[in-house]
């Protein structure tokens, strides 16, 4: 039996999906929740402890920690699956010869790095002005040139929304130029947007799209992931941007499941970025098609492109984030993931838990979901 490593921030979903196939499964992760499958061969990075702090991810993680916590399970695999915050490019060095074991997009620099897909792209695609800047300096003088327009100061490389913020001189001044390359991007006000597209070396398919939630859409002043509610209930959007994705697909000659990020405004999408791996979109998708996503993906590499089913119902994820430093007691709900150990710390601002629920009916998901926040800050903040 060959052995499966999964390497990722946090791989529950997909070792779940890798359970249900042929494989003897090997994990690496910066999590490993309270939820997580039980396997004999997992190593993270958190390990959480009663009355002991999991400390703030955006400070802590690397994705080469993973690599050297994990190496053995690196040379004992027969292949590796990547999942969000570790990317193919982070193989570098002593682990480059791990890169052959990888199904993964091998060829992705000019994707990752935000900047040179702005170049491939801005004069075939409709999509945001952005600007390198090798000095913070400089951004006070695109502000100058452009008065009437707003932007995003976000880094070169990195998902998940971290570090991208409207830009301001407070934004500015508190930004070391030093540490990160960054890119300026003009600011579009209008909904985010995921598509997620499956495909082998002849076949490009979009099989969901989704709204994609960040913190900007629940008022927390943060482009930071929430989550997403998949499928997107606008089919002639829905066909335009099939269009769109699966050319781009084709154009950039990408295999297995991927992502791709817009902005509708206007009725005028603008293509953002992108992500050439499994997305965050993962068990939404796999709830609304009934297909195990892993196994698409890997049988693509194979260039065999597995039956997909039409889409039944709506799903909605979102991850809740910490309103205050908390220890976590238990929960008894059906809808609730990624759960900490009981008496965990988790603090301020970090991610606690994810809330996943699917229903025909989208008014009564949303409901659900808004239903299931609320109870989750009831029992853990004693609001009512």
């Amino acid at each position: 039996m060959n052995k499966l490593l999964i390497i990722g921030i946090n791989t529950r979903s997909i070792i779940n999906s890798a359970l249900n196939l042929n494989y003897e499964v090997y994990n690496i992760s910066y999590f490993q929740t309270a939820d997580f499958p039980e396997i004999n061969n997992s190593i993270s990075i958190i390990n959480e402890k009663k009355d002991i702090s999991s400390g703030f991810f955006e400070n802590q993680y690397d994705p080469k920690k993973l690599l050297e916590k994990g190496e053995q399970f690196l040379e004992i695999a027969d292949n590796i699956i990547l999942t969000s915050g570790i990317s193919i490019d982070d193989f570098k060095g002593k682990y480059k010869k791990y890169t052959s074991k990888i199904i993964a997009n091998k060829n992705i620099s000019s994707i990752e790095n935000k900047y040179k897909f702005y170049k491939k792209i801005k004069n075939k695609y409709l999509t945001p002005e952005t600007f390198f800047i090798k000095d913070i300096h400089e951004s006070f003088e695109i502000i100058k040139n452009n008065p009437s327009k707003k932007y995003i100061i976000k880094p070169v490389t990195g998902s998940g929304g971290y570090n991208v913020n409207l830009l301001n001189k407070d934004i500015l001044n508190q930004l070391n130029s030093n540490n990160k390359n960054w890119i300026i991007q003009e600011y579009i006000s209008g909904k985010s947007i995921s598509s997620s597209i499956l495909s082998s070396k002849k076949i490009q398919k979009q099989i969901a799209t989704s709204r994609l939630l960040t913190g900007n859409d629940f008022n927390q002043n943060n482009y930071i992931y929430i989550g997403n509610i998949v499928p997107l209930p606008n089919e002639k959007i829905n066909q335009k941007i099939k269009i769109i994705s699966e050319n781009l697909i084709k154009d950039f000659k990408l295999i297995g499941s991927n992502g791709i990020d817009y902005i509708i405004k206007d009725n005028k999408i603008y293509l953002i970025e992108i992500n050439p791996r499994l997305q965050g979109t993962y068990e939404c998708i796999e709830n609304v098609l009934n297909i195990n996503l892993l196994k698409a993906h890997i049988e693509a590499f194979k260039n065999n492109f597995i039956n997909i089913n039409k889409i039944n119902g709506y799903s909605y994820k979102k991850i809740v984030y910490a309103k205050n430093k908390i220890k976590y007691k238990k929960l008894n709900m059906n809808n609730i993931y990624d759960l900490p150990y009981v008496g965990s710390i988790t603090e301020k601002y970090e991610p606690l838990l994810t809330i996943i629920d699917k229903n025909k009916n989208l008014k009564k998901l949303i409901k659900n979901v808004n239903k299931t926040n609320l109870e989750i800050e009831r029992q853990l903040y004693n609001t009512n």
